[in-house]
């Protein structure tokens, strides 16, 4: 019986001779948005089934200090995890993947293909206050990278594979083909010609489908909007903006330099417990910091507050309007404290999704705002 290096050499012989580069590269496109979609199904499912294993019927009287033990407890499991079965960090995914592209031809370690999602499934189903999308984004990127340098592809198909499959990692968990596909142009910069923009929109509609396919055709965030848009509210929309470029400035300094604190700590134990506590204290007050925070965004678009209060201290002043404000303005100061401590003390996590909660939570407090300056009318 031949071996598997003997088949696989005799396979690419084969392929040399009846199949051209260009239509192999886009057979590989559509495989690895399989592969990408397959994990971010598997990732969410996870995630969403640790955390409601841990939280499903919390009565706040008396469970309320599990909040205390959760975060820090899937910090420490992560770490564990790292340390002593990866052996290698498998954090601040998309900068592995522009190192890879600037210093190591798209070469991504095979670990990367799994250990996120697990990594992160600890961080994130605890508690972490992070997102899964950067290790979603490496695990697809890395299969990418596998299967080039599985078949002897030069430097340049390999870091195309690789784009390929971030694109179909973001397309998969938000089951947006296009929103894939304008990741990697964007934020990984691969050049805009036609021959990467088919593999992309390839693994990118691959991945989407298979998320359909296994999670339903659901989008992550469902809303209806009862008013029409009015020219004469634009002034509104261009503050808004201008406060969205603040809050984004103040994330960037504000986690920069949490994780830079932290990262100062030599022992990796005693940073454990410094970030670990700090994650724990912030959820154990504001229990909407746990975890990716989607759940609290699409409690806001229904236009129920009252739930992003519920098994908090504050909940008995849920009908003082100045709480619920004060409340929302805590949410967004201690978001960045939150992401940055998970992040900084060895959990796995992105950025993407303590974003899109902070923008939300600021979106509604100048809503609120807003309505209360516009005497009485509708906001």
């Amino acid at each position: 019986m031949e071996t598997a290096s003997k088949l696989l050499g005799r396979f690419l012989i084969w392929r040399v001779k009846h199949v051209p580069q260009k239509q192999f590269t886009l057979i590989l496109s559509f495989i690895i948005g399989l592969g990408s979609g397959m994990a971010a199904v598997i990732l969410k499912n996870t995630i969403h089934f640790t955390h409601r294993l841990l939280t499903e019927g919390f009565v706040l009287e008396h469970q309320n200090w599990l909040y205390l033990a959760y975060p820090i407890t899937g910090i420490f499991l992560t770490v564990i995890f790292t340390r002593y079965v990866v052996k290698d960090s498998i954090s601040h995914g998309v900068t592995k993947i522009l190192h890879a592209f600037s210093r190591k031809g798209g070469f991504l370690k095979p670990h990367n293909t799994y250990t996120s999602v697990i990594g992160s499934t600890f961080t994130i189903g605890f508690g972490g206050s992070v997102g899964a999308e950067a290790p979603i984004v490496l695990t697809g990127a890395s299969i990418g990278s596998s299967l080039g340098r599985m078949f002897h592809l030069n430097q340049k198909t390999i870091t195309l594979l690789v784009g390929s499959g971030a694109a179909g990692a973001i397309a998969g968990i938000f089951k947006a083909p296009i929103a894939g596909l304008v990741f990697t142009l964007e934020v990984l910069m691969l050049d805009l010609t036609m021959a990467s923009v088919i593999p992309l929109l390839i693994s990118s509609v691959t991945a989407t489908t298979i998320a359909y396919f296994f999670l339903g055709k659901g989008a992550e965030f469902a809303f209806h909007l009862q008013g029409q848009f009015l020219l004469n509210n634009l002034p509104w929309y261009i503050v808004l903006g201008i406060l969205g470029g603040l809050i984004s400035l103040y994330m960037t300094w504000g986690s920069m330099y949490v994780e830079g604190r932290i990262a100062k700590i030599k022992s990796p134990y005693l940073k454990l417990l410094s970030g670990g506590l700090i994650l724990s204290l912030l959820i154990f007050l504001f229990p909407p910091l746990y975890g990716e925070g989607y759940t609290t965004i699409s409690a806001l678009l229904s236009g129920n507050t009252d739930a992003i209060v519920e098994n908090t201290f504050f909940y008995n002043f849920r009908d003082n309007n100045f709480v619920i404000m004060g409340f929302l303005a805590l949410l967004i100061i201690f978001k960045v404290l939150a992401t940055a401590a998970t992040n900084g003390s060895g959990g796995v996590g992105g950025i993407f999704a303590p974003t899109l909660f902070t923008g939300g939570v600021a979106g509604i407090f100048y809503g609120q705002i807003i309505k209360r300056t516009r005497l009485g009318q509708p906001a």
